[in-house]
């Protein structure tokens, strides 16, 4: 996309009057606390539609030396690294019914990553897997999980479909012992938790959620046995049907577009729209990104995290859109292009959003034949305010007779639901199915949340041990009265829009500690 010029002085301060505009009309006053838990009280929103039947098992009473609660990427990871160094009994714990994590979880109709896949997909130098896609479909994703997971003789210690309930560390064996809802009480010299920053799903409080009739279910639990199809499309249980979606963020971005094909008629219920850059997603082979020598992989994921840090680097080898707003995630990251006059890199920095959301408003132009409704689509924030999207589908879905916009940000969002639909400035919508691809308490689950206490010396609660200073850690990975027990995520530690290399990162470090932990008899 080429970038416009630079705005006037006199145009960014329109911009400025209309951001603040703009969010008035959508921004609600109860914040997060809009959303609930899609489990509490909605156990059918949670449950694992992939499983199948869970076989029966005995309690587990014995001894492993490191315990990973999560199967997600942190937690395989955490688990490879742990062999590397020589660990033998490593048990990974984890509600889904295999490895993956959000990408067990996540197989809704489009899914793909967002971060180009040579640098998400961690080990690959380890593994000799090379991506065939430049972003990976969901599938390929969870595959190359289960590939880490069996490369590392991860499987034979593993408790799936099963979650843990409480951590306790037990002063006198100096070992914790690991309780989960299967009635298992085993012990592990070593605890590592993984439970990643997007696990639990959320639902909008709307009133009436719990009336509607016709068929429901969450982006992260889809139900293919009512829609038919697969992630690739073929939706044929929805031919006929009046489908509404709820949520435009990266989900409602890749489904909206499928669910289009197939459905009798989709209703898109939208509050605040997202930036819709380029995605120009291709087939990509092994002598393009040079996987035939080796460390090729670390190279290109190194590169990735320079570039988007703003540190110098003489090429940039992933050249997306990422890489080319980079300088615009510089309020949410670490980076190093901050030196200087401050003033001057602020007023700069505003010229640069402002130029970058001048594109993408006239993206939405161009690609969406009514202006109506384009004019609903364009994204009034700076850059950073919202997770950038990319997609070449999502904007010419809206120009198909069967999809129909609707704005909710005069009413914050949907008014109520009925028993037949859901209500939005006085108008009815009548529905037959309605999915909510409203994401994840981003950053809240596992011990954070309090759902999984951890009681350390003396009894303990972490969460009470910080409830009066916050959380407190030493580089986001140890707290003091909690002996062995390593967090990893993004509590008190790094960041990047590749969260797969801050988790991989942190594997390496976990792994590090429990060695050398070992190796002085601590």
């Amino acid at each position: 996309m080429t970038t416009p010029q630079a705005p006037s002085g006199q145009e960014l301060a329109e911009l400025r009057q209309r951001y603040r505009q703009e969010r008035e009309r959508r921004v609600r006053p109860d914040g997060a606390r809009q959303y609930r838990v899609a489990d509490a009280g909605f156990g059918y929103w949670a449950a694992d539609p992939y499983a199948g039947e869970v076989p029966a098992r005995e309690p587990l009473r014995d001894t492993v030396d490191v315990a990973v609660v999560g199967g997600g990427f942190g937690g395989i990871l955490a688990g490879a690294r742990l062999r590397q160094r020589g660990v033998e009994r490593v048990r990974i714990v984890e509600k889904g019914g295999d490895f993956g994590g959000t990408w067990y979880w996540n197989r809704y109709p489009g899914v793909h990553c967002d971060v180009e896949s040579h640098v998400y997909l961690p080990m690959l130098d380890e593994t000799g897997y090379v991506p065939e896609w430049k972003y990976a479909p969901g599938e390929e994703i969870r595959r190359h999980a289960v590939r880490i997971a069996e490369r590392f003789d991860l499987y034979p210690d593993a408790l799936f479909s099963t979650t843990v309930t409480s951590l306790t560390w037990d002063e006198s064996a100096e070992v914790w012992i690991v309780a989960t809802d299967r009635g298992d009480e085993f012990r592990a010299t070593y605890v590592v938790t993984a439970t990643g920053t997007l696990s639990e799903p959320k639902l909008p409080g709307i009133p009436g959620i719990e009336d509607f009739e016709g068929h429901t279910f969450h982006t992260s639990r889809w139900d293919y046995a009512y829609t038919g199809g697969g992630p690739d499309g073929g939706l044929t249980g929805l031919a006929g049907k009046r489908v509404g979606v709820v949520g435009t963020g990266a989900t409602g971005v890749q489904v909206v577009p499928m669910l289009a094909e197939d459905a009798g008629h989709v209703y898109v219920f939208q509050r605040t729209p997202s930036t819709v850059d380029v995605r120009a997603n291709r087939r990509t082979g092994a002598e393009e990104v040079g996987a035939g020598r080796d460390g090729w992989a670390r190279e290109r994921r190194e590169n990735f995290l320079r570039v988007v840090s703003g540190e110098p680097a003489e090429q940039d080898l992933v050249a997306d859109a990422w890489t080319e707003s980079a300088g615009l995630l510089e309020k949410l990251l670490p980076s190093f292009r901050r030196d200087g006059d401050r003033a001057a890199f602020e007023a700069a920095y505003e010229a640069a959003d402002a130029a970058k959301m001048n594109a993408l408003r006239t993206r939405v132009e161009r690609a969406v034949t009514d202006p109506e409704v384009a004019e609903k689509l364009k994204p009034w924030y700076r850059y950073a305010c919202k997770r950038p999207t990319f997609s070449d589908l999502y904007y010419p879905a809206f120009n198909r007779d069967n999809v129909t916009l609707v704005d909710t940000a005069d009413t914050h969002g949907l008014e109520r639901v009925t028993r037949d639909g859901v209500v939005v400035g006085g108008t009815a919508y009548a529905l037959d199915c309605l999915i909510f691809a409203t994401g994840f308490s981003v950053g809240v689950s596992g011990v954070v949340s309090g759902r999984l206490p951890v009681h350390g010396r003396g009894g303990v609660q972490l969460l009470h041990a910080w409830a009066e200073r916050g959380p407190r850690t030493l580089h986001g990975f140890t707290s003091h009265g909690f002996p062995n027990l390593i967090q990893l995520g993004s509590l008190q530690n790094a960041a990047s829009v590749n969260f797969t290399h801050v988790l991989d990162e942190q594997a390496v470090h976990a792994a590090a500690l429990v060695a050398a932990a070992e190796a002085a008899g601590a």
